[in-house]
């Protein structure tokens, strides 16, 4: 699906990146995954629909663009998306602070 112009793969993806397994209002954000430069909603949906061969973002690449808003589609590198609390710094929309459980499935900590 395209959203904001980006491709995002996913299961049940809506417009603002949700998807099946995280639906909530505040599930708005999609990660480009390092291995294969493609955004999911998050990695259970790539595990269905990715690459296969899931790798997280090694810390020397975290300038690079890898989330996506849903809201608003500013893309923000890793180092803005660790240290933005969990709201997009272009629009203010709120993101979901439980993400934050799961980055290690996404970047290198």
């Amino acid at each position: 699906m395209l959203i904001h112009g980006h491709l995002v793969k996913g299961n049940d993806t809506d417009q603002e990146t949700r998807c099946f397994h995280y639906h909530t209002e505040i599930d708005r954000i999609a990660i480009k995954f390092y291995c294969c430069d493609t955004y999911f909603p998050c990695f259970s949906c790539h595990e269905e629909l990715g690459c296969s061969s899931p790798q997280v973002w090694p810390i020397a690449q975290f300038h690079q663009k890898a989330v996506l808003c849903g809201f608003c589609g500013t893309e923000l590198t890793v180092n803005e998306y660790l240290s933005c609390n969990s709201s997009c710094p272009s629009c203010q929309s709120s993101f979901n602070p439980a993400c934050s459980n799961h980055k290690h499935l996404y970047f290198e900590v």
